[in-house]
């Protein structure tokens, strides 16, 4: 079968490597120049599989209004006469409730664990590395009533068999030697120790490599993709800037893009931009610096350690589809850092960054297929877009052929937002 991926970022270059895998003739198109240059690019580098929580959290409405006040909030609005932003954040709120809550968490938390064992199996099945290491993530509590809320994520952990230790102030200097150096600043913190990080530009890139040159997958750069074509019951074509494209089957990776091509055939995909930030700082202490990833959960920044180099990634922004660069988010998430790692990196040298991850109001990304008999989606993915990449498209990929999938995949589809 022929199938024709849209979107060359992490999810669609590891849809790729599946299907291919399977036996398709794939072809993935992209208008950027080469794999990954948009929301793949510059993320906190973390694969945080026991990590995957909803962003809808009870009390993050009342939250959000205290962190309009504050100065280094996780959670920024720019105000703007936006329906389709306000659509989003009522949608978003509605699922600010504990039931919902412990629906979502435990369906991003099962695709988290599946794409855990699809990415080690990834990793000796093709042999390439991106900076990886594979010693967990530590989230780090600020105060004794972060300690308390954990508990509930806790039960879910136990519920799904993920492994998690809560440590005291004293156990987390052990998986952290660096936080030795900042007494008295964190309580304690949930320690996941199957977690890992690495360079998700560098992953997708040389994943690409492999399936080009391995799996035989065609890349189509510099390409506009303007419509989808409808023929009879599917889709016949897309219109592109290089001329109309064919395939047997379809399937939409377009990340925040997404609701744009499929919005003519009456497919409402309610994914909305929320533009994060990163720095990539140089390492100057190895001693000083994080050896994996850490979570601050108090102003929701991750660091991650790559070989010479520390990524922080953090803060929230809802301000549509604007990229530009804010020096106040620069400072919040170099503050962080600073704080947390003071001797570790040279702030001063980080190359700024920003990019826009494709949330939908549960958190939990949109997989499978649609009205169209051969138009499927792979996207949605949030701020776990490497997290869930090969658990996603390894579960598409099944779909797809029509196979018994590894994981349920009930809740995980369009459909879900029917009513």
């Amino acid at each position: 079968m022929k199938v024709l991926i849209l979107g060359s970022g992490v999810v669609g270059v590891t849809s790729a490597y599946y299907l291919a895998r399977q036996g398709h003739e794939v072809t993935v198109v992209d208008r950027q120049p080469s794999p990954a240059m948009e929301t793949s690019y510059g993320n906190a580098g973390q694969v945080s599989f026991g990590f995957s929580s909803p962003w809808a959290a009870p009390g993050i409405p009342q939250k959000a209004v205290k962190w309009m006040f504050q100065e280094h909030a996780p959670l920024k609005v720019q105000p703007r006469m936006d329906p389709t932003m306000a659509r989003f954040m009522l949608r978003m709120f509605g699922n600010c409730n504990a039931e919902r809550y412990a629906v979502n968490k435990e369906r991003m938390v099962r695709i988290a664990e599946h794409s855990r064992a699809c990415i080690d199996a990834l990793r000796a099945d093709t042999g390439i590395r991106y900076e990886d290491r594979q010693r967990g993530l530590l989230q780090l509590f600020r105060h004794e009533s972060q300690v308390e809320a954990v508990a509930k994520d806790m039960q879910v952990l136990e519920q799904c068999g993920v492994r998690h230790d809560l440590l005291d102030a004293e156990a987390i200097k052990v998986v952290e030697p660096a936080l030795a150096r900042v007494p008295g600043k964190f309580v304690g913190g949930l320690h996941l120790p199957d977690d890992q990080t690495g360079d998700c530009h560098l992953f997708t890139n040389r994943l690409a490599d492999y399936c080009r040159e391995q799996l035989g997958v065609s890349f189509r750069f510099n390409v506009d993709i303007q419509r989808l074509k409808r023929g009879g019951s599917g889709i016949e074509s897309v219109v592109t800037s290089a001329g109309e494209l064919t395939a047997d089957s379809y399937v939409v990776c377009l990340g925040s893009y997404s609701p744009f091509l499929v919005k003519d055939l009456d497919i409402r995909l309610p994914i909305y931009p929320v533009k994060g930030y990163s720095l990539t700082v140089p390492v100057v202490d190895d001693g000083g610096a994080p050896q994996s990833t850490v979570m601050d959960e108090t102003f929701k920044v991750a660091i991650s350690r790559f070989d010479d180099r520390i990524r922080v990634g953090g803060t929230a922004e809802l301000a549509s589809y604007d990229l530009s660069l804010l020096e106040k988010r620069r400072a919040t998430i170099g503050m962080v850092v600073r704080d947390v790692f003071p001797e570790g990196g040279d702030v001063a040298k980080a190359e700024f960054w920003a990019g826009l991850r494709p949330m939908t109001p549960d958190s939990t990304p949109i997989i499978g297929a649609t009205k169209y008999g051969n138009l499927w989606l792979n996207t949605g993915h949030g701020t776990l877009g490497w997290t869930m990449s090969c658990g996603s498209a390894q579960l598409l990929a099944d779909l797809l052929d029509g196979r018994d999938t590894a994981i349920d995949p009930a809740g995980l589809g369009v459909s879900r937002y029917a009513a």
